[in-house]
């Protein structure tokens, strides 16, 4: 049988973890970059990711892609102007929906709602159900992350959270219930912002952004992963923290419910439950270990890569067709 020819894909830098699974695919990724960088032009970034490159914004038109990922809505104007080509009518397209609705849970109407030439792409089967996607023909493309391998080791009696800008999302990201963890077991927090959490606990502490290899080293030493966010898609650092073979205490919230099974830890919604639960992961080391290796199991069955490179291949054929 002979090999299709890889495609040639448009897409923003948006979200830098989601990027690292998807370029991973057997296509040419190109991705737009500009001299001051930013939301627009953010480039490799410094990534070393071999299949893709970087198009200077203002050279799209240069560019002859097969097909172009959206990922915001307004990049579809963006194409229209650097490509002079509509997407869904001149070119391929499909769009990624990486967010829960906002503001409202069940009635937020999707911006492509009323468009049926753009396949829309939820990254949960939770988002997909809470959209109203309207026209929009919908599929679930499930994450999937590059497997960094079982690391745990739970030296440290510590728990850790990567949470990114935690004080400006607040509630969104459950930055308010940080303090309740941390009065049984000190609370290391990385991201983005994390550094902002200064004075709301004295066993609550900034551990800073880290890049994704020193970021795991940093958080398999830890006893517990804590997963507090009440309003978000599927957090890909969840994930890592269960490929790590971390045991997870999460809310049950979102996707949380189906990516967190009860044997990896804890999940609910009851803090008071996830406290406790907390409370025995980090003092009896054994039994955190057993845990690890079930979110790591659960993990690898259900959110590997080859999987989500397998049905992005199969998407891409069919919209290309």
């Amino acid at each position: 049988m002979t090999k299709k020819a890889p495609l040639r894909v448009l897409v923003w830098h948006v979200h830098g973890s989601w990027t690292e699974s998807f370029v991973r695919g057997e296509h040419r990724y190109f991705i737009p970059s500009s001299p001051e960088g930013g939301q627009w032009g953010r480039g490799l970034s410094g990534r070393d990711w071999p299949a893709a490159e970087e198009i200077p914004l203002d050279r799209l038109s240069d560019l002859d892609p097969d097909v172009v990922i959206l990922q915001r809505p307004e990049e579809i104007e963006l194409i229209g102007q650097g490509l002079r080509r509509r997407p869904g009518q001149d070119v391929p397209a499909v769009f990624v929906e990486h967010n829960t609705p906002r503001p409202a849970a069940a009635t937020t109407r999707h911006s492509l709602a009323d468009r049926n030439d753009i396949p829309l792409v939820h990254v949960t089967h939770f988002n997909e159900l809470m959209w109203d996607s309207g026209l929009a023909p919908t599929v679930v493309i499930p994450h999937g992350i590059p497997d960094p391998g079982e690391r745990y080791t739970g030296e440290l009696p510590r728990g850790a959270a990567l949470i990114n800008e935690p004080v400006r999302r607040g509630r969104i990201t459950g930055t308010d219930l940080l303090p309740a963890f941390a009065e049984i077991a000190p609370v290391d927090v990385y991201g983005i912002g994390s550094e902002g959490l200064g004075g709301r606990h004295p066993a609550l502490r900034s551990g800073g952004d880290l890049r994704s290899r020193e970021l795991h080293a940093e958080v398999a030493r830890h006893r517990v992963y804590l997963h507090t966010a009440r309003w978000t898609s599927l957090g890909l650092s969840l994930l890592e923290a269960m490929h790590l073979g971390m045991p997870v205490v999460a809310l049950a919230t979102t996707e949380a419910v189906l990516a967190v099974p009860p044997d990896a830890g804890a999940i609910s919604t009851d803090v008071t439950a996830l406290a406790k639960a907390y409370r025995e992961l980090i003092h009896e080391p054994d039994f955190a270990v057993l845990a690890g290796k079930a979110a790591r199991e659960f993990a690898l069955a259900h959110y590997g890569l080859d999987a989500f490179l397998a049905r992005w291949d199969a998407l891409l054929t069919e919209v290309t067709a």
